[in-house]
């Protein structure tokens, strides 16, 4: 694994969030799950020990509180036995309103992830 103890100035502010993930990937329809430990406007650090390779796309399904967010990305980092970080792709406009409304919670919450 790459050495991660610098900070990371990010465009896009991430922040630690944690929700239910359900995974397909798209190519086989093969499900995997996990947690969302870290969210951004363009993606999100999934924590699960099956992660996908990089470059696997995939259906990604957010359970956060009453609310649910459906999107497809693409891996593009993967830590075996750890979780994987996932780029979101094209979004609907009322996905994009669910996340936008997460990340104006996480903001007015806490200050957001530096690694």
């Amino acid at each position: 694994m790459a050495d991660t103890s610098h900070s990371t100035k990010r465009a896009n502010p991430r922040f630690t969030f944690v929700a239910d993930a359900e995974m397909e990937k798209l190519r086989d329809g093969q499900r995997i799950f996990g947690r969302i430990a870290q969210l951004s406007s363009l993606g999100c650090y999934v924590d699960t020990i099956e992660p996908v390779p990089i470059g696997t796309a995939l259906r990604l399904r957010i359970r956060y509180g009453c609310s649910t967010c459906e999107v497809v990305g693409k891996a593009i980092y993967s830590h075996a036995g750890w979780g994987m970080g996932v780029r979101f792709g094209d979004i609907a406009a009322a996905q994009r309103a669910t996340i936008e409304t997460w990340l104006g919670e996480l903001a007015r919450k806490s200050a957001p992830a530096t690694s």
